[in-house]
């Protein structure tokens, strides 16, 4: 089920977890990373939108269904993310996260406390630098930086199989939904990680709930780069995922939700 939202003039499209959206409800926004769109959190929207939550999944802008182009850096994204919620009607929300995404989250928690309930962060760590050779690519338009993107997220296993739902190839999933990125998304979004370097700041003004949801083979934010980050919200949680790499959401989806119960 989808919907969809007017932000700055452009449409936002949104899945709800096959039932309907409905404000009146606790709220989760889920916000995907890097040159991915809402397909990344499928297997978590659908648990909340039937356990008295209302879900949007979003599209950022400028990816998969959402209209305008893509913004440049992690605070125009954050703030983005609340007159997302001003068009929806809320006045706060859970906001769930995976890299990009989640260094939105912690951005507009930590300067919009009053909006945010609640932080689920997936793969974030305080500083997310991009390697050049990768940059390089994002902004040719070649094909090596969505290749390097799925190789470096994947935990090994899950490259050559390994998936829990039967038929799956993750890596096959992930280079085609990076090969449908908009010219331009791929570099912008990881221009807006490797310049962030807000992340500590902003933990240390976050008030509400916290989890952190961290891989312990992810090559690309480091369980160990990602405590320092925890640590700095008060009370927060870390759940520390085994044999699991950067796309915890879809490789280990299960433990990924169990995590994120306990905050959205």
């Amino acid at each position: 089920m989808t919907t969809t939202l007017t932000v700055d003039g452009h449409e936002v499209f949104a899945t709800t977890g096959g039932v309907p959206f409905d404000p009146a409800r606790p709220v989760v926004v889920f916000l995907h990373g890097a040159g991915f769109d809402r397909t990344t959190w499928r297997l978590q929207t659908r648990w909340f939108a039937n356990h008295g939550r209302s879900v949007l999944a979003v599209d950022l802008p400028g990816h998969g269904r959402s209209g305008g182009p893509p913004l440049a850096g992690i605070p125009a994204l954050a703030d983005w993310t609340i007159r997302l919620l001003d068009a929806a009607g809320l006045r706060q929300a859970a906001l769930v996260g995976h890299s990009m995404g989640g260094l939105v989250a912690l951005d507009a928690a930590g300067r919009y406390p009053d909006r945010v309930r609640a932080l689920g962060l997936c793969g974030i760590a305080g500083e997310m630098p991009v390697h050049p050779e990768m940059l390089e690519s994002a902004k040719a338009g070649t094909a090596k930086v969505r290749e390097l993107m799925t190789f470096w997220g994947l935990g090994k296993a899950h490259q050559v199989g390994g998936m829990v739902s039967p038929g799956l190839w993750l890596t096959r999933e992930s280079l085609a939904v990076l090969d449908k990125a908009a010219p331009g998304v791929i570099h912008s979004d990881l221009a807006a990680c490797n310049s962030y370097k807000d992340a500590p700041a902003r933990a240390a003004q976050v008030t509400c709930p916290a989890a952190f949801v961290c891989g312990d083979i992810d090559q690309m934010t480091p369980a160990a780069k990602c405590k320092p980050l925890a640590a700095a919200v008060a009370g927060s949680r870390m759940t520390l995922l085994k044999d699991c790499g950067h796309f915890m959401m879809v490789e280990c989806p299960d433990e990924t939700l169990d995590a994120l119960k306990a905050v959205a």
